[in-house]
């Protein structure tokens, strides 16, 4: 068995890194739940130069380890994605060492004098996280993916609570609106990188975005206060991509009713299973607001962290 020296992924690569992604999915959580069009999303990633960040390693023509590096910070954090087949890890070791380098190299472009880096593994990883730790990474934060069935006789449209309103995302205006609704309420979060309007669309992949599943709610008081931004483009199950509700609107019941009004989109359009991701350590309480709702533990995830340089 030989293997070839990484290589950068190019967008034509998309269909052999998901089959690589959907191969570790079956290990780590029993099934596959990547999309390509997400990787493909990934690919496009305007922080992302796939001819210096981004390898793909290769054992006798089969693709064992692929990394993708960004920079949305514009200082010392660089995130990564990093995958490797467990009978490969001193290959996923020379993929990791060369993302070390890049991403210490693009945090001095940026005028830092250090790379923070973030990398993101399920919490039974197909990584050995041991060679992780050796190589001075440690765990910082955990989330966790959560899911909960749907059933369409009783995931009916919620009644609003007193004074609320809620709308669909229909205009660009509501998608303006929508973001600044987004970096006002996860500006206090972990890892929370502000963003322009522009760089944020291609966050969530605006161009594949059904706008539709994207709401905004509103008070009698406050005017816009919550959004719940949804998409139903994952084979596995639908998603919820963020739910935010601004600080001084937090205990009026908004993320409750923007969650329940998803649930019954989701169940109206057949889906039998909705999913999000949270931060179990997040300050809001948005943990037990799921828990509540019937939402529990899909898989667990780590946030790994390297301070380079």
């Amino acid at each position: 068995m030989s293997t070839a020296d990484p290589r950068p992924a190019t967008f034509a690569d998309a269909p052999a890194i998901t089959r690589l992604l959907n191969e570790i999915d079956r290990i780590e959580i029993g099934r596959p739940e990547t999309d390509q069009h997400s990787v493909e999303a990934d690919l496009r990633h305007p922080e992302t130069d796939l001819t210096r960040d981004s390898w793909l390693a290769f054992d006798d023509g089969r693709l064992v380890a692929y990394g993708l590096l960004w920079d949305e910070s514009g200082g010392e954090r660089v995130d990564i994605d990093h995958y490797v087949l467990p009978d490969h890890q001193a290959t996923g070791l020379r993929v990791l060492a060369a993302m070390e380098d890049r991403a210490l190299a693009k945090a001095r472009a940026n005028g830092a004098d250090r790379a923070v880096v973030h990398l993101h593994l399920n919490a039974r990883p197909t990584t050995d996280t041991a060679l992780l730790a050796e190589r001075g990474w440690k765990t910082v934060r955990s989330h966790h993916v959560l899911r909960r069935a749907l059933d369409p006789a009783a995931d009916l449209p919620p009644t609003p609570p007193a004074g609320v309103r809620v709308r669909a995302c229909a205009s660009e205006t509501d998608r303006v609106r929508v973001h600044e609704l987004y970096q006002r309420s996860f500006a206090g979060h972990f890892d929370f990188q502000p963003r322009p309007y522009r760089l944020w669309l291609s966050d969530i992949d605006a161009d594949g975005l059904d706008w539709s599943l994207v709401w905004i709610a509103a008070t009698d008081d406050l005017g816009d206060a919550g959004f719940l931004l949804a998409r139903d483009d994952r084979e596995a199950m639908g998603w919820i991509r963020a739910l935010g509700v601004l600080d001084e609107a937090r205990g009026r019941g908004l993320g409750g009713f923007l969650l329940r009004h998803a649930f019954a989109r989701f169940a109206a359009r057949g889906r039998d299973t909705v999913g999000l991701g949270v931060d179990t350590a997040n300050a809001t309480g948005a943990p037990r607001l799921y828990g509540r709702h019937g939402m529990t533990v899909h898989f667990a995830v780590d946030t790994w962290e390297a301070v380079l340089g």
